[in-house]
């Protein structure tokens, strides 16, 4: 008899996690490979944080939390908003997550039951459409492109012959990096509440911009469920840490959640963020540096034919057009890591359905290391088309 087995794992991959599967098989065989393909920054948890946090190890039970997090840890997301945003946000709104993965999961069960609709761009974050599958739900696929900054519009939402039950909007967005003005992102929360469609709004590279304002979906009882991490502006990626700000209609859901499927999010990685707070002018040059690595690649890049680029307004991403090249986004990033030792991640993760000619370049590394991309990117294209 065969035994049963669930078909939520029946996802595609997250390609991007393959290609770094296969870029280090490449580093374990003596090959030197130039990582642009995983956005997450090559620094570590800042320099001010490691003592306290050393001390803790040595000194600290770090048992269970309560399943939303430390009381101090709250304290000071509420206080960061406040100072960056001037929006007063309720620390009992504030729900620390295993990642901003756990917070996506715990948004997604708390809003949604099986079978609703979900809108999303297209390309977005991959995890998003593969979590919302896993879970029952149905991803609702706006396929944006240049004219709309890759971001939804609420012409494109009105444009659906089915309604829709949730939105995600991403600003800064993952691939892209386009922000939604200030002006477009109100008038989607606007029509949105006005049709009953809950927002979740993705706001984990806030901090990371060149030049363009963010707008937060945060503020007192507002029905719109942010998400947010530790892992991008403030270089805590492994230490899988984030937050949630819930409207009040969900707060006992989320809870209830969380103390079932996490029971607490780590302990000492609570105490590390508490700390992190305290270390913004480390974060702060790492933004420098990151505005830098950008500003290389989109001189040294179109010197090497590829000067078809969404607008990076924040993150740290390239998204760029490769359709002269190839119509197999797999296959040209493949040749580059094979041939050039350059790992990028070809579009098809992000968009099924036009990301074959499109590729995703991480900027988060040093920028020796973007350097060296772009001379040997250059050098690949020179060869490929000889």
């Amino acid at each position: 008899m065969t035994i049963k087995a669930s078909r939520r794992g029946n996802i595609p991959p997250f390609i991007v996690m393959d290609v770094m599967k296969a870029a280090s098989a490449l580093e374990s065989s003596g090959r030197e490979i130039v990582h642009l393909e995983v956005g997450q920054p090559s620094t570590g948890l800042p320099s001010d944080a490691v003592e306290p946090v050393q001390k803790l190890i040595g000194e600290a039970a770090l048992g269970y939390t309560i399943a939303n997090g430390i009381p101090e840890l709250r304290e000071r997301i509420a206080d960061h908003y406040k100072i960056n945003y001037g929006v007063c946000v309720d620390t009992e709104s504030i729900f620390i997550t295993t990642g901003s993965s756990a917070g996506f999961q715990l948004a997604f069960l708390s809003a949604f039951d099986r079978g609703d609709r979900v809108a999303l761009a297209s390309p977005s974050y991959p995890a998003y459409r593969h979590i919302l599958t896993s879970l029952g739900l149905e991803p609702v696929l706006l396929q944006v492109s240049n004219e709309t900054r890759f971001q939804p519009t609420v012409a494109l939402l009105e444009e659906l012959e089915t309604p829709v039950d949730g939105l995600i909007l991403a600003s800064p967005s993952n691939p892209t990096g386009t922000i939604l003005p200030k002006k477009e992102f109100e008038s989607i929360i606007d029509y949105c509440r006005a049709t009953g469609v809950r927002i979740i709004s993705d706001e984990i590279y806030h901090g990371i911009s060149y030049g363009v304002d963010v707008t937060t979906a945060a503020g007192v009882n507002a029905p719109e469920i942010v998400v947010n991490s530790f892992s991008k502006y403030f270089s805590m990626t492994g230490w899988r840490i984030g937050w949630l700000i819930v409207p009040p209609d969900l707060a006992r859901s989320v809870e209830c959640l969380a103390q079932n499927h996490y029971i607490s999010p780590p302990t000492i990685s609570q105490w590390a963020a508490v700390h992190v707070f305290d270390c913004l002018s480390e974060l702060e040059a790492n933004v420098t540096r990151y505005k830098k690595n950008r500003e290389i690649l989109l001189r040294g890049l179109p010197l090497a034919g590829i000067d078809k680029m969404a607008p990076s307004d924040g993150a740290f991403y390239l998204y760029a057009d490769v359709s002269k090249y190839t119509d197999n986004s797999i296959t040209y990033c493949q040749a580059l890591l094979d041939q050039a030792g350059v790992a990028i991640t070809p579009g098809v993760d992000f968009d099924p359905v036009n990301g074959h000619h499109s590729i995703r370049i991480s900027f988060a590394g040093s920028t020796d290391s973007i350097v060296d991309a772009v001379e040997k990117i250059a050098a690949w294209q020179s060869h490929d088309e000889a």
